[in-house]
């Protein structure tokens, strides 16, 4: 993941009547992370026991990190183990609102010299990040999102390291590529374009399901030369705290992105009401996400720039069997995408229709492997498929919501009509 010689080097082509066109080498090659296996002796095998090892009792302290400062508020709260509840993972306190404002400023101060930093520097301090989560943080991040969120061994490693990693690698390969895409010049005029960073700050909104969203919500901007305030999810502190320290041990400077643990609703009225807010990286429910939009909508005329807003809201998945469907694959490939990680993630699926014809053995198969599932700890059996979801609200949105369905062993909802 380093860059090449060339990196900064192009070429300009004339392609007839005067007009030119910028030519470039690759700026960066890069892959994608490959998947470990996790096999009884293998080195990552050992490596991840000896990090759930390390965290077995403990309890990290995470304080908002304020202006490069940590800082500790009087609102201190506790992320709990979903498998286990007598381990408290981590401590740590909300930001208040005049905290939040100091973080704002502190942001801002930092936003100018930061976006004039060349893209090629800041893509560097990512790709040095990705290549610490592949090699000497990989177990920490895994068995930090294994305790924190409840993940099993095979949902974390491609969550914390395979999918974070990529995004980091990608992100800079595309951030590079992008600088290098130039209008065409001709020989009276030359045009180009500067890709510049927002004039304000971004607020990144993390959800607990996937540690690779909170780097990247966070990471992405600040690529691209902005400055962020990340709000991580109360339940994924543990290891979102691990991948923040992560960038600053690659080079990112402090006041680059603030960590601000924070109560959802304080932080967005905070944030939404400040003239200086221009973007929100959002990944979360459909309720709130329409709440900050409210806001923003509401607050226009009081912002220096049009705020950017992009999100990613719940969904669930369905799938539709075919007559022609090998049963064997279709089963399997729904039992997984229902069962894995609890239905937690917003492609669950959480319907499947079938032909009246085949339902029958379809539902046989279906109850036959959901039969085999096992659920448990998964820092202590590799083995196992899930564990406990992330917290009581959740647990409580697994209840039966109509006649019509009916609960599995598991938990989850089953649409048992043909």
């Amino acid at each position: 993941s380093q860059f090449p010689p060339n990196l900064r080097h192009s070429t300009v082509k004339h392609s007839g009547k005067g007009v030119r066109r910028w030519q470039h080498r690759p700026a960066i090659q890069v892959t994608n992370e490959p998947i470990l296996e996790f096999k009884p002796g293998s080195p990552e095998r050992a490596a991840l026991q000896k990090a759930l090892a390390d965290l077995k009792g403990k309890t990290e302290e995470i304080p908002c990190v304020i202006g490069g400062e940590e800082v500790w508020t009087p609102t201190v709260r506790y992320q709990l183990s979903p498998f286990n509840h007598a381990h408290k993972v981590a401590k740590y306190c909300y930001a208040s609102k005049e905290l939040i404002n100091k973080a704002i400023n502190a942001a801002l101060a930092a936003r100018k010299e930061w976006d004039l930093k060349p893209v090629q520097d800041r893509a560097q301090i990512f790709l040095r990040a990705a290549d610490m989560l592949s090699g000497p943080r990989r177990a920490e991040v895994l068995a930090k999102t294994m305790v924190g969120q409840g993940k099993t061994v095979i949902q974390a490693e491609i969550d914390a390291a395979a999918e974070l990693i990529d995004f980091f690698r990608f992100n800079a390969k595309y951030a590079l590529e992008l600088e290098q895409s130039q209008p065409l010049s001709v020989d009276i005029s030359t045009n180009s374009m500067v890709y510049r960073g927002l004039e304000g700050f971004v607020a990144a909104v993390s959800p607990f399901n996937f540690t690779a969203i909170g780097g990247n919500l966070a990471g992405a901007p600040a690529l691209m030369g902005n400055v962020v305030l990340w709000k991580p999810s109360d339940t994924a502190l543990l290891s979102s705290y691990a991948v923040y320290k992560i960038l600053l041990e690659a080079g990112l400077p402090p006041n680059v992105v603030q960590f601000v643990p924070s109560d959802g609703p304080e932080f967005g009225d905070t944030v939404t009401s400040s003239e200086h807010f221009c973007g929100l990286n959002f990944t979360g429910s459909v309720p709130t996400f329409k709440r900050l939009w409210k806001q923003v909508s509401e607050n226009l005329d009081r912002y220096r720039n049009f705020p950017r807003l992009a999100g990613e809201c719940g969904g669930k998945n369905f799938h539709v069997v075919h007559s022609s469907a090998d049963l064997g694959s279709a089963v399997n490939g729904t039992l997984r995408s229902a069962f894995e990680f609890g239905g937690q993630k917003c492609s669950a699926c959480s319907r499947l229709y079938a032909p009246a014809s085949l339902w029958p053995h379809i539902k046989e198969k279906l109850l036959e492997e959901h039969g085999k599932i096992k659920v448990g700890d998964p820092t202590q059996d590799f083995g196992t498929f899930f564990s406990a979801v992330i917290d009581a609200k959740v647990s409580s949105e697994r209840a039966p919501g109509s006649p019509s369905c009916g609960v599995g062993a598991a938990g989850a909802r089953c649409q048992l009509s043909s």
